[in-house]
């Protein structure tokens, strides 16, 4: 039977994906009460200029302050998309303090204090949802987390952010120079004003802490996740990886260990096969390819950012946590019960692509394998060239424990015959 009292919701933040939010609110409600089996209402928008103009938003609902909107005593879900740690953090505090359900966006705070958020939830009963704050409308937080919970997630490797990908995409497609490609993007709107979120790699790598803590029932923080940024890709590196019959990504990797005792979680660029699902990904979409157990392989694509696909996510949060007000019941929480270690990125065993800028003189070619060898790694190709003195030479390894590579890479700026690493980038999924 149709429940005829609203479920009411508060909104906090009206920025590119809440104004969206409230306005499928509005043109989907009679859909939306269908699916829940209850009308919900749009009680409370709170922003910190109100004298913005909001289409199609009530401004008698606008309010700057949310803590009252919270604490009004007639709230039943609350969706933040305020984005950072405060007010954010408080404010969802709040919300569970008032028996509030909450939908959040925000993969900076989950990644840093999901724990204490989860906790909080379940001292009250509550829901916290948050597949918006991983992959945009790509589902990907629900399917790891219910569709895949009776099975082993093994390793999780993804495109995890549209910005750096779309400037990845042009680099490779365009042979366009990093600047010229970021400029692009911030032409088009891909890129904020300040990129440093995004090609420094933090974005994806809050995002990169959460999708591990679900896939391995661990609880993994921001602080845990390796993160390497892009800015130093250049367009010889991708005429090196094109010659490899690859491409390059940033990639946000998580593995779980060959002995099952511990984890990995790590962001950074890589080369990758053309064979890859992943090297297929093109401007700025979103794919995570997820390796099962069970289920074998498994890819989730689709655009990860912007207002309407992130919206579209958040709603469908919204629709499950009303629904399970309606039953009086919750939906999953924190699944932390392996408390598995993250292990440094030392450990970690990956393929390396080297470009050495070396003397064009006999035993160069000796001096570097003898390098590699006292390190033990193993080289699988090798490629120089030379002219007037001055040679490159070009190397992959086979695979390596990270600490082995990093260690020879630092003996091998030493070796007097060297003249400098013109760059280094691991090579992933093969």
């Amino acid at each position: 039977m149709m429940r005829t009292r609203p479920l009411k919701v508060a909104l906090l933040g009206c920025g590119v994906v809440g104004s969206e939010v409230a306005r499928i609110m509005t043109t989907h409600a009679d859909d939306l009460t269908a699916r829940i089996g209850a009308p919900v209402e749009l009680a409370g928008v709170a922003v910190r200029r109100p004298s913005k103009v909001r289409e199609g938003i009530d401004p008698a609902l606008v309010t700057t302050d949310a803590t009252a909107l919270l604490k009004r005593g007639d709230i039943d879900v609350a969706i933040e998309v305020i984005g950072g740690i405060e007010p954010a953090r408080t404010l969802i505090t709040t919300a569970f303090e008032h028996g509030i359900s909450v939908v959040s966006a925000n993969k900076a705070l989950l990644a840093q204090d999901g724990a204490a958020l989860h906790a909080a939830a379940d001292q009250h009963g509550l829901d916290l949802y948050y597949e918006a704050a991983v992959a945009g409308a790509i589902p990907l937080v629900r399917p790891m987390r219910e569709s895949l919970a009776g099975d082993k997630i093994n390793r999780v490797m993804g495109i995890v952010n549209g910005t750096t990908n779309f400037i990845l995409d042009k680099m490779d497609s365009t042979g366009a120079g990093y600047q010229e490609a970021l400029d692009e993007a911030t032409a088009l709107g891909y890129a904020e004003a300040d990129p440093t979120a995004d090609v420094e790699g933090y974005d994806a790598a809050a995002k990169a802490a959460i999708l591990a803590g679900i896939a391995f029932h661990t609880r993994v923080r921001l602080d845990d996740v390796y993160r390497e940024g892009m800015t130093e890709v250049s367009s010889a590196d991708f005429a090196s990886a094109k010659r490899m019959g690859c491409t390059i990504k940033l990639l946000a990797i998580l593995e779980r260990a060959a002995d099952g005792e511990s984890v990995t979680a790590r962001v950074h660029p890589a080369m990758i096969p053309l064979t890859h699902p992943l090297a297929s990904v093109r401007e700025a979409y979103n794919a995570v390819f997820v390796e099962a157990e069970a289920a074998g392989r498994l890819m989730f694509y689709g655009p990860g950012a912007g207002g309407s696909p992130t919206a579209s996510a958040v709603l469908g949060d919204l629709v499950a946590v009303c629904r399970n007000k309606l039953a009086e019941a919750t939906g999953p929480g924190e699944s932390a019960y392996t408390q598995l270690p993250v292990s440094p990125m030392g450990d970690v065993v990956t393929r390396y692509h080297i470009s050495l800028d070396v003397a064009d003189k006999p035993g160069v070619l000796a001096q570097v394998a003898t390098t590699f060898a006292e390190h033990g790694v193993s080289i699988d190709t090798v490629r120089q060239q030379g002219k007037d003195g001055e040679a490159s030479l070009v190397v992959v390894t086979h695979r390596a424990p990270d600490a082995a590579l990093s260690g020879t890479v630092e003996a091998l700026r030493k070796l007097d015959t060297v003249r400098g690493v013109a760059s280094i980038m691991r090579v992933e999924g093969e």
